[in-house]
């Protein structure tokens, strides 16, 4: 990893992804935004949480082979913090003593420019990642207009020389967000979003679900699978309002996976885990009657698949 700005800012160097699973479902998300990308266009994956955006945006990310800057959407957002502020004080101190009897001194104290994560992508041709765009407000992110379209990055008058900086040629620019029924999410402007490709991301197919619980979790295949199809039953099963994703999967093969059980129907504890883990993140507010429905899919689930 290298770092810029003076230690506050650090760049992600464009690294594979570890255990990171490329089957041919993925491969393809990942060829279409390669070349969205190829086309001079920003790209946004757009989806529920759980569905594999920000893992995605960096594998793309680490694809194109540039630094990495990365930055989180936050409602407490303004546009300095995408473009660059005055940070500190700088002090410059001149003492005069040409006569020996008089001592003479001058203090400046004055603020330092820093540029921030937009500005330093912009200008060296990194790839920038703005992971859940839409949980900063829609005027922080107005800046991003004429970076993506005219390529050129409006500067304040605050930073010394010129008033706009042209992006780089290798510039790219990778975007996530929630659907806008999340809580804490934004609606983000319609000229941002006319200039993005949109990506929308829904569950992995059954293969992938698979490949992934296995990779993050170290679980045989077969008991992975069993995972993956009681997790796909109960979010086929309508009982959800908020249908469980590979997320899911992975927690549970994990606990399993330390706990040292069985994935069995006849197994307790693995029964305990799946209601713990998958019946609890069903509903927004945890209801005794709407928990009660989804333990009993999920028994019948597990007796089913395992």
């Amino acid at each position: 990893m290298t770092t810029a700005m003076d230690g506050r800012m650090t760049l992600l160097e464009p690294r594979a992804l570890p255990n990171f699973v490329e089957t041919p479902f993925v491969q393809g998300i990942v060829e279409r935004a390669l070349t969205y990308v190829a086309a001079g266009f920003p790209i946004h994956f757009r989806g529920a949480s759980g569905t594999g955006k920000t893992t995605l945006a960096m594998h793309v990310a680490a694809k194109l082979g540039r630094p990495v800057v990365m930055i989180h959407g936050d409602e407490e957002f303004s546009t300095s913090d995408l473009v660059g502020g005055k940070h500190g004080y700088r002090m410059r101190r001149v003492i005069d003593n040409f006569i020996h009897s008089v001592l003479k001194t001058e203090e400046d104290m004055t603020q330092r420019w820093v540029d921030n994560r937009l500005t330093v992508a912009a200008q060296h041709g990194f790839t920038f990642i703005y992971d859940e765009f839409t949980r900063s407000r829609p005027e922080a992110n107005n800046v991003l207009l004429s970076v993506l379209q005219e390529r050129m990055l409006d500067l304040p008058p605050a930073r010394e020389g010129e008033s706009y900086l042209r992006v780089h040629p290798d510039f790219a620019a990778i975007f996530t967000s929630n659907p806008e029924e999340y809580a804490g999410v934004y609606r983000s402007q319609d000229a941002l979003r006319d200039r993005m490709i949109t990506l929308d991301l829904g569950c992995f197919d059954e293969e992938t679900e698979v490949a992934i619980t296995q990779a993050r979790s170290g679980l045989e295949s077969a008991d992975a699978e069993k995972i993956v199809r009681v997790v796909r039953g109960l979010r086929d099963s309508g009982v959800c309002e908020f249908a469980p994703t590979v997320r899911g999967c992975i927690m549970v093969a994990r606990a399993i996976k330390v706990q040292g059980g069985a994935v069995t129907a006849e197994d307790a504890q693995f029964q305990h885990l799946c209601q713990d883990i998958l019946a609890s993140e069903s509903s927004r507010g945890g209801g005794e009657s709407q928990t009660s429905r989804v333990r009993e899919v999920l028994d019948s689930l597990i007796a089913r698949y395992c």
